[in-house]
């Protein structure tokens, strides 16, 4: 308690000595939040740190354009001793998706695609897929898929396409295809995506919302429709016009001192996590063999980077005065496909072209607004949207498993408290 009442109060006389000039902020009044209510965050966060629940992170907040909280607590690397940096990278892992769904929204703008054909039409290992259902004796059959798979199926996660994880778990861990992580993989995603045709998916085609390799699929359709390698296509069509230039799907070696730390809950505090392994470890994002482009968890990035990315959302389709996608096109992609009842991760909450979206702000129970978007990543990071408060919240940390830790309900929190207009 003392700790944190000493925080707040160095916060307190820095902000009104520094006037809260922070580096690429403004004063938080001047968009209607308080800089010293900000504070709270920095008292949290090197909390968390100090009691070895994180061991870094960086938090951005924009609200009406202008960055009004920009700070990076603790350390990327502990063992190292090394600070962390506004800049530093992070692996953001289902981040990804939500930028794979802008390129094929994109597609669809062109004229080369429309998000209610079937996935069949464009790659024909499709056409025909399975599903896995479960007997009463715990075994399970397989049967024809009641429908093809929608574009529009892979966009809301109703395709039936899992984690390799469902029913016939067996059948895709034979193939090597389960879980999210793909940088270890020699193999180029389309195949990949092309190999899960032939394996049974966990629910029929919209049916049921079922998290797992639907965006992958949608990073192999893209290069089919495009003619353009994944990684290619977003930085000509996304990346570069965003002026997100650290945002990558392999870390180059002049960024690997930027690249944050992985660590892992543990009982005693948090542990590095291995070098080597899958999803859990460090990762080969940077001596990997640079083959699969996952579209559904592959790419980096940094906090300024993703907050370009989400600004575009919110100022319907425009940055920095250029037009990206078309303001219908944001508005359908931040609509409800997915009911709450349907989505189910939580309440008041459905699910729209690759954000879910809040619907009921008391079945929720937490701060925010309706029509509220946002998602995150298996590393604990956050992000969201809140176009009735003008808001963009990025959260980057790097830690999985995360344990109990509350930082993400804490956040919102200690945001949402700092708005006095």
């Amino acid at each position: 308690m003392k700790n944190r009442i000493l925080h707040a109060f160095l916060g307190v006389i820095l902000s009104f000595t520094l006037g809260f000039s922070q580096s690429n902020t403004i004063p938080a009044e001047k968009v209607g939040m308080s800089s010293v209510r900000l504070q709270k965050i920095t008292s949290q966060w090197n909390d968390y740190v100090a009691q070895k629940k994180l061991s870094g992170a960086v938090i951005y907040v924009a609200r009406k354009g202008q960055p009004v909280y920009f700070e990076a607590i603790g350390n990327s690397d502990i063992e190292a001793e090394r600070l962390m940096e506004k800049d530093a990278i992070f692996r953001i892992a289902s981040q990804t998706k939500a930028i794979i769904s802008l390129g094929i929204m994109m597609l669809q703008e062109d004229g080369l695609l429309r998000i209610n054909d079937p996935l069949g039409r464009y790659i024909q290992e499709f056409n025909e897929t399975t599903v896995a259902e479960m007997q009463e004796d715990g075994n399970y059959t397989v049967v024809p898929a009641k429908r093809k798979i929608t574009i529009r199926d892979l966009l809301t996660h109703s395709s039936g396409l899992g984690y390799g994880l469902g029913p016939a778990a067996d059948q895709w861990k034979a193939a090597d295809i389960q879980g999210w992580y793909f940088a270890h993989l020699k193999e180029p995603i389309l195949e990949t995506v092309k190999r899960m045709a032939n394996l049974p998916m966990d629910a029929h085609p919209g049916s049921a919302f079922v998290y797992g390799y639907s965006t992958d699929a949608l990073g192999a359709l893209i290069e089919v429709v495009s003619g353009q390698p994944l990684d290619q296509f977003l930085r000509e069509r996304i990346l570069d016009p965003l002026e997100m230039d650290d945002t990558q799907f392999y870390i180059e070696s002049d960024q690997a001192k930027r690249l944050a730390t992985v660590y892992k809950h543990d009982p005693q505090g948090i542990k590095r996590s291995p070098d080597e392994g899958t999803m859990e470890s460090q990762g080969a994002y940077m001596n990997g063999p640079r083959m699969s482009f996952s579209g559904g968890a592959g790419l980096t990035s940094t906090a300024q980077n993703y907050a370009n990315f989400l600004q575009l959302f919110l100022d319907k389709g425009i940055f920095k005065g250029k037009r990206l996608i078309s303001r219908k096109t944001v508005e359908l992609m931040t609509s409800v496909h997915i009911p709450d009842e349907l989505y189910g991760w939580a309440g008041g909450t459905g699910f729209g072209l690759g954000f879910s979206v809040c619907v009921d702000l008391g079945a929720r129970g937490t701060l925010g607004s309706l029509g509220e978007f946002g998602w995150g990543g298996a590393y604990h990071s956050t992000y969201w949207v809140d176009p009735e408060e003008e808001l963009v919240v990025v959260y980057f940390t790097q830690l999985i498993p995360a344990g109990d830790v509350d930082d993400h309900q804490t956040l919102r929190n200690l945001i949402y408290q700092a708005i006095i207009d």
